[in-house]
């Protein structure tokens, strides 16, 4: 049986003065660890035994008698009632404590004591360098207890097609082609496990060999405490996409071949019962798709309750014999929304995990019968997605500001059992990986701390204090840029929209002259900036500095030069010069990113995935029609500049604001009379918190008024427009007012900007 209490102790040549302890540089570490009953905790002692090695040369060692002490007690006062929680301390004697309420929880300390240390969870993903110390000390009284604010967290390999799994089994560990192999799982859960994360979908994608199929995987996972789970088209830790094939008989169809369908499932609950699992529940279809046999809404949602009954079965017989004990997740994505909606039964006890819809604006927040499940709800956000109206998988240029507000508004409608985002192939998405998940381990803190100073802490930790404030103005206008307009979206160009080709061809962006000259002006500058600021770090920093910074900047920067200059030049007020050698840049970055650290990352970052027409060289050709017109307001108003509740760095603006339900707002417009005005109301195009509209009501000091609602449905035209803009625009059109209000007749409506045209 498991000792209940663990002690790890470590021994050293140090000294010990009034501030606690002092480790000295060079001085030999003992411990006394039981890695044989508690896996988790041996994989947090092999990463405390690296970091010690890397910043202070000392080795560590399995023994005893020692100084630190690690302990598993689920009495701890400080811990009763929570789980993967852990207490830090440095006592009066000298000693280092750290307690977990379980086994998670203490591994959670050890890793909390690798970043006292001074080292980065992107320490082997981003090449983050330790640096080197003369003397570690934790000063005597200094305690923290931490607990995290979402019970599952963790992240989707997906999309893997372009990056990871092309390294993985090309270069990293070399294996026949498709394979994702236990070297590359193992150093993913290493991430994880900095990142304090426990919950993983593995990659799915038919060209990539299923994560339970390939030897090592299932190991790896219960090495580093991760449960591992499956996507809204993975039901019962079964990869349908890839293993169907291989597995399945007959057509993966429940309605006319439910035994081989069962059986597959069961299969895999049976080999897999012993290790932690988050089950996804229901079925969809093949890879993405609506479900097999089952036409009509009606028809999914009767398949799907059979289907409930029959894979809890599964889990009764194999795995808990009282079912509601095991953790199980149902996603209702893409049409499976329209089947939850029309009155689909979820067993209580099953987590409803809500979506995005692909682009970052949440569909779904639990009304008041959803948020008392037992089973809680949970919530799944891309920041990387292949899909329409088009890809973005590229360069990880998510907002960070809506990252933040929009899990913001889920924590606090009460979504906290479950986060899991999609994170593509991990690199280019590493800020935003990282800011997800410390949201999820401890919520109030980075509430506290606020969006920016958490993207300035990050840099400061990565890249030193003195230019972390000049890197994170860089950051900041890099992601506003983007968010006005993505660097894979810049050729105006979509994607599965088949019976229109006219979307393969990269064609004009609705900018005028002076627009792009001053885009580009902008792009230049962070571009000029990033290259002042990494003259300024030592060397040994600069390949981090590249894959975190350098890289997706300049890349955007050169995507954008290639897509604006080229639109000038179809109109004839610029050569092509500009555009093809922005191009040739864009392959040469990527190359050295290649070649990075001898060639460790060669195969991640690939510069054109899918092949789509906005990554290729652009066709040379001429335009007769007039270059487009950029109406130009004659005056711009900030949301924060009406009221309403700031939220840091979102939108156009950087300034946009949350207006409150029933108030009303006071909008001056421009001194001139007999004049009438167009005043375009310009919202971040998130989805209704309740119900289904996002309803305002305007109206002028002439007693003129008028209702909009910019709520959109489905992937309607407006939606698609709105996504690749970042932007819902109504327009309100008046004569020879002064001013006008603004009243929110809807909660989670999110104004950016007000434009005011003269007409």
């Amino acid at each position: 049986m498991k000792r209940e209490i663990i002690v790890i102790a470590i021994a050293f040549v140090v000294r010990f003065v009034s501030f606690g302890a002092t480790w000295s540089s060079g001085c030999h570490l003992t411990a006394v660890i039981d890695t044989a009953d508690y896996p988790m905790l041996a994989s947090a002692y092999g990463l405390l035994h690296r970091d010690l090695m890397s910043v202070l040369g000392s080795e560590l060692s399995i023994g005893s008698p020692g100084e630190i002490e690690v302990s598993i007690n689920p009495h701890c006062p400080d811990l009763y009632g929570l789980s993967q929680a852990f207490k830090l301390e440095s006592e009066t004697d000298g000693q280092i404590s750290i307690i977990g309420s379980d086994e998670a929880g203490a591994a959670y300390g050890i890793i909390e004591l690798t970043r006292l240390l001074g080292v980065s969870p992107w320490e082997w993903w981003a090449d983050a360098k330790p640096m080197p110390q003369e003397t570690f000390s934790l000063a005597e009284g200094y305690s923290t207890v931490q607990s995290p604010s979402v019970e599952y967290r963790g992240i989707f390999i997906n999309d893997e097609d372009w990056g990871l799994m092309p390294w993985s089994c090309q270069n990293y560990e070399p294996a026949e082609p498709g394979r994702i192999g236990p070297q590359t799982t193992a150093r993913i859960f290493e991430l994880m496990l900095r990142l304090r994360a426990n919950y993983y979908w593995p990659p799915m994608h038919e060209c990539t060999y299923p994560f339970f199929l390939t030897h090592g995987n299932r190991e790896i996972a219960k090495k580093y405490g991760i449960y591992v789970g499956g996507s809204h088209c993975e039901p019962m830790a079964s990869s349908a996409a890839t293993e169907w094939k291989l597995r399945g008989h007959g057509d993966y169809d429940y309605v006319n071949n439910p035994e081989m369908v069962y059986e597959f499932w069961e299969e895999r609950v049976k080999e897999v019962a012993d290790q932690p699992i988050v089950y996804t529940i229901g079925m969809r279809g093949i890879h993405d798709g609506a479900m097999q046999g089952a036409a009509t809404t009606e028809s999914q949602r009767d398949v799907l309750t059979r289907v409930f009954n029959d894979q809890r079965h599964l889990l009764a017989r194999y795995v808990n014999a009282d079912s509601t004990q095991v953790p199980q997740v149902f996603i209702p994505y893409k049409e499976v929304l329209d089947v939850y909606n029309s009155g689909l039964e979820i067993p209580e006890d099953v987590c409803l995990m809500w979506c995005d819809d692909n682009y970052g604006y949440i569909k779904h927040f639990p009304n008041a019968e959803e948020s008392t499940r037992t089973g809680g709800n949970g919530v799944y956000y891309h920041v990387s997605y292949w899909g329409r109206p088009h890809d973005y998988l590229w360069l990880g240029t998510a907002s960070p500001y809506l990252l933040y507000q929009q899990m913001e508004q889920a924590y606090e409608s009460g979504i906290r059992r479950m986060w899991i985002l999609n994170v593509g192939d991990i690199k280019a998405a590493e800020y935003q990986t990282e800011l997800f998940l410390d949201m999820a381990w401890d919520f109030h803190k980075i509430a506290a701390q606020g969006p920016q100073r958490h993207l300035q802490s990050f840099l400061e930790r990565e890249f030193g204090i003195d230019v972390a404030e000049k890197l994170t103005e860089v950051m900041d206008t890099h992601y506003r840029l983007a968010f006005v307009r993505k660097p894979e979206f810049m050729g105006a160009t979509r994607e599965e929209e088949w019976d229109t080709p006219q979307w393969r061809v990269v064609k004009d962006l609705p900018w005028d002259i002076e627009y792009i000259n001053n885009r580009l002006s902008e792009y230049q500058g962070i571009g000029l900036a990033v290259k002042e600021i990494e003259e300024l770090l030592p060397q040994c920093r600069r390949d981090e500095f590249y894959q975190l910074v350098r890289y997706p900047v300049q890349a955007s920067e050169q995507m954008n030069i290639k897509c604006l200059s080229a639109q000038l030049a179809r109109h004839g007020l610029e050569d092509w010069n500009r555009c093809d050698e922005a191009y040739d840049s864009i392959v040469s970055l990527t190359r050295y990113y290649s070649e990075l650290q001898g060639g460790k990352w060669r195969g991640i970052m690939d510069c054109q995935p899918r092949n789509l027409p906005v990554f290729a060289p652009l066709e040379h050709r001429k335009d007769s029609t007039s270059m487009p017109m950029h109406k130009k307001p004659i005056a711009t108003i900030n949301a924060t500049d009406i009221g309403g509740e700031s939220y840091q760095g979102l939108g156009y603006s950087g300034s946009s604001a949350l207006l409150r339900q029933n108030h009303t707002y006071p909008v001056s417009l421009p001194a001139q009379e007999d004049k009438s005005y167009e005043v375009q109301f310009c919202f971040i195009p998130t989805h209704p918190l309740i119900g289904t509209s996002l309803r305002i009501r305007v109206a002028d000091d002439n007693g003129n008024a008028m209702e909009f609602d910019y709520a959109t449905r489905g992937r309607s035209e407006e939606w698609k427009e709105n996504v690749l803009n970042n932007r819902s625009i109504r327009s309100f059109y008046t004569s020879n007012a002064q001013s006008l209000t603004i009243k929110a007749l809807d909660p989670g409506i999110i104004l950016d900007q007000i434009l005011v045209f003269e007409l």
